[in-house]
């Protein structure tokens, strides 16, 4: 597996060897010790999570606040997702920059997000099913998020507003600037 930092520090781009033949394929899909080598980056997954959905859903930008804060690997097992993150780390020369990536069942492509990040994704596809792994457990209450379509972060999600599915609760997420302050 190959891994190309983003220009968000800490992010990676993970990208597996794939063996295929005619029973299938096999692809080694997180390995501790090469993540590690490769990164820097020292990594202790406790939590694996999937979401199946309909073609148009989005869910985020969600991020766990202070202590309960969670590193993810998330990738696509089925389907195709626009998949972005928000670097929310006061401090770091990106702060209120995203970046998003196609993550799809064609490329086995990853992306590894540190603490400190905002996350969401859109589903380009209908069944696509959407699997993460993550360093710390969920929290209700240090849940947070950000609206899909903040201004200042101008996020282009790939479909109109009027084809994406939102849950009432990310519909109703505070904008960045309110969260940060930015005008105070």
């Amino acid at each position: 597996m190959t891994f190309e930092e983003i220009y968000l520090k800490g992010c990676y781009i993970i990208t597996p060897k794939l063996f295929q033949d005619e029973r299938g394929y096999f692809f080694e899909s997180f390995n501790e010790h090469k993540f590690k080598k490769d990164t820097g980056i020292g990594i202790h997954f406790v939590q694996d999570n999937e979401s199946k959905s309909s073609k148009g859903v989005l869910r985020g930008l969600h991020y766990q606040k202070n202590e309960f804060s969670q590193a993810k690997l998330v990738r696509v097992i089925k389907g195709k997702v626009l998949d972005v993150c928000v670097d929310l780390r006061h401090g770091s020369s990106t702060f209120g920059k995203h970046f998003s990536i196609i993550l799809d069942d064609k490329s086995y492509k990853q992306l590894f997000i540190p603490r400190g990040f905002a996350h969401g994704f859109v589903t380009l596809e209908a069944g696509t099913i959407f699997s993460y792994k993550c360093d710390n457990y969920y929290n209700k209450q240090s849940e947070s998020g950000i609206i899909f379509n903040d201004k200042t972060l101008d996020i282009d999600w790939s479909l109109p507003n009027k084809e994406l599915i939102i849950s009432s609760k990310d519909k109703n997420l505070p904008t960045f600037e309110k969260l940060f302050k930015l005008n105070e």
